[in-house]
């Protein structure tokens, strides 16, 4: 039996590493392409919906695709410390990933501006955790300021080797499904991840693993869609926190995966997030933070617009960037919960399961 070695060692060939790089992993990658039967009867009879659940990476999210190179590559030029400013997810991976190669972890966050979930995890792996004044856009400043001034590997998506591992997503759906899907619905925030997609499927595409490309369907919180709206926000507001950012790092790549596939940017709002939050976890048992619910509030936003072609079977894949127990509050908020409190009485009990 093969055993699984993470992204860098199975993707070796399309990355941008020697013998020389000291591979730094925790198995990430590899997560499962899950049908979604359920959301399938809410679009059409000739598709098939698959979700790409990113949760189960090892940080809870798809920032370790493009974390194991960035650290790998950081100590291979032989720094002493990596930074970035987060949202949340990028903390967490940043700062397990450092922490696992012996390098000293700082994190910038917006103050009152991040989920308790991923602050705990950036924590708990001993990153130096620092709030500003201000939201994800003056965090990402202030970090590259601070790079400019000290020998300090930034590892946001700014950085190039992030891109390069997030792309590795576009390889395992391809190696499942056997081709690209017509169809890739992937929530915007920074705009790394779509820029990543888009490049992988362009690889694989070019070495012949995949026959075809996929139309880009990327969604921002309607409170925070500067690429939308074609113009920076300063004051960003959604409940998803993991896309609530007004300036993106990868503004320009977005949009040219968005027009090279011939697919959109578009808004969804905090009502049709929630929903889709609500109805992935009730209906496929796939329990994700908010801001990865925007791409499936997307697809059936743009099945309700009748965009996609009903006379030919289609494939679609959404991504799910991060996991439910990232922000645990929002899903006690989202649900009516009061427990029924009786004596330990067999009969009682059974009353209530009745009702």
């Amino acid at each position: 039996m093969q055993v699984y070695k993470g992204v860098i060692e199975r993707y070796r060939e399309y990355l941008p590493v020697t013998d020389k790089t000291p591979i730094i992993t925790l198995l990430e990658g590899n997560t499962p392409l899950i049908r979604f039967y359920n959301i399938e009867k809410m679009i059409g009879e000739n598709v098939e919906v698959y979700g790409k659940y990113e949760g189960l990476n090892p940080t809870g999210s798809f920032k370790d695709r493009g974390m194991t190179l960035a650290i790998s590559k950081a100590l291979e030029k032989g720094v002493k410390a990596t930074i970035c400013a987060s949202t949340g997810n990028t903390s967490a991976s940043a700062a397990a990933y450092s922490m696992r190669a012996g390098l000293k972890s700082y994190v910038i966050i917006p103050n009152g501006y991040i989920a308790l979930g991923k602050l705990s995890q950036a924590l708990i792996h001993g990153a130096k955790v620092i709030a500003v004044e201000g939201n994800f856009d003056v965090a990402l400043e202030m970090v590259k300021k601070i790079c400019e001034n000290y020998p300090i590997e930034l590892v946001n998506s700014l950085n190039f080797f992030r891109i390069e591992g997030q792309k590795t997503g576009a390889f395992e759906i391809v190696d499942v499904l056997g081709d690209a899907p017509d169809f890739h619905c992937i929530p915007v925030g920074n705009a790394g991840n779509i820029t990543a997609y888009w490049k992988g499927y362009k690889e694989y595409k070019e070495k012949g693993k995949a026959k075809k490309l996929p139309k880009m369907l990327g969604f921002q919180a309607a409170g925070a869609a500067p690429i939308v709206l074609g113009k920076p926000i300063e004051t960003p507001e959604t409940i998803a926190t993991a896309i609530r950012i007004g300036n993106p790092a990868s503004w320009k790549q977005a949009v040219l995966a968005r027009d090279e596939s011939g697919g959109v940017i578009d808004t969804v709002t905090d009502e049709e997030i929630i929903q889709a939050y609500k109805l992935l976890a009730e209906e496929e048992g796939i329990f994700v933070e908010p801001a990865s619910a925007a791409s499936v509030a997307g697809l059936i936003k743009y099945a309700r617009k009748k965009y996609f072609p009903e006379d030919k079977k289609i494939k679609i894949v959404c991504i799910l960037t991060g996991h439910g127990l990232k922000d645990p509050d929002r899903a006690i908020k989202s649900v009516e919960f009061k427990p029924a409190v009786v004596a330990p009485d067999f009969n009682e009990i059974i009353k209530i399961i009745k009702q």
